[in-house]
């Protein structure tokens, strides 16, 4: 017996599994969690006191630095947003979804662009390193860009967020240097991924720190972010000099505005507009819908 620091990689059926210098335990939370309505995630670090090798309980749940509803997941320091050149199709306004729900949530960003081996989107990967984000070029099947990712990854917590089918299984298990989660092949027909990940899970990471893949995912819960910050988590908007005629400006149809302005001007790119327009829109209607 002995009580040990971890970090929840895994909760499945009110079991944790907790990674710790000794080794992997799993564990089951004490009752009192219960009784103040507190469920522990993957990612929280805990102090858990074991009754054997492999046992344990979970005694206490360290202060968290965030914490996500989906996937439910705590501590999370970084997001790879996976999206393929091609096969299936980029869809930006999926996403710009995923990157505003990190913008909102703090966490560092960097866009990854997958099965490079299959040429194309050229021009979205420009629009994204000139709106001033960390892209990583990757091909899973040629073992490019590899490295680049990794030092993204190093010693943080990242969520790995995409459409099925993008790659991001293959990804990690290059990153992992052996095969971590199931690959799925996608529909010639569908062009979309089969869901092939069975459950949100912490993956050590060889190099130092951990990865979360995402179950069949494809956006995040965005209805949290307020209409009126909206247009922060569109960071290259910050950068537009000027201001707009109306200062309650939605930066969507008035007249003088100076984000439609850049975008006319080619400061900004037309696509990421248009995910701001629709996702402004999609909040505004959800909740409306509310009251």
């Amino acid at each position: 017996m002995g009580i040990f620091e971890g970090v929840i990689t895994k909760g499945i059926g009110g079991f944790y599994y907790v990674n710790t210098e000794e080794g992997l335990f799993e564990c089951r939370a004490r009752g009192i969690f219960r009784k103040r309505g507190f469920a522990p995630l993957v990612g929280d670090c805990v102090v858990i006191e074991t009754s054997d090798s492999s046992h344990g309980v979970i005694n206490e749940v360290r202060e968290r630095k965030n914490s996500l509803i989906r996937p439910a997941v705590a501590n999370v320091t970084r997001m790879a947003v996976v999206v393929a050149v091609s096969s299936p199709v980029p869809n930006p306004y999926i996403l710009d979804k995923l990157i505003a729900s990190a913008e909102f949530a703090k966490l560092k960003i960097a866009v990854c662009f997958n099965k490079s081996d299959l040429g194309g989107s050229e021009d979205l990967v420009e629009a994204y390193k000139n709106a001033g984000f960390e892209v990583v070029v990757t091909s899973a099947a040629e073992n490019i860009g590899i490295d680049e990712l990794k030092n993204f990854l190093a010693n943080e917590i990242t969520v790995f967020a995409g459409n099925s089918g993008v790659g991001k299984s293959s990804l990690i298990n290059r990153l992992m240097e052996r095969d971590m989660f199931e690959t799925g092949t996608v529909s010639e027909k569908l062009e979309r991924g089969r869901h092939t990940t069975r459950h949100s899970e912490l993956a050590p990471l060889p190099f130092g720190g951990y990865i979360i893949d995402t179950p069949g995912f494809s956006s995040f819960d965005v209805n949290t972010i307020p209409l009126e910050g909206l247009s922060d988590m569109f960071r290259e908007f910050g950068n537009v000099e000027g201001g707009c005629r109306f200062p309650d400006c939605s930066h969507r149809t008035e007249p003088d505005c100076c984000i439609i302005n850049a975008v006319r001007d080619g400061k900004i790119a037309v696509s990421r507009h248009e995910s701001y327009v629709q996702l402004y829109n999609e909040i505004k209607t959800a909740k409306e819908n509310i009251y």
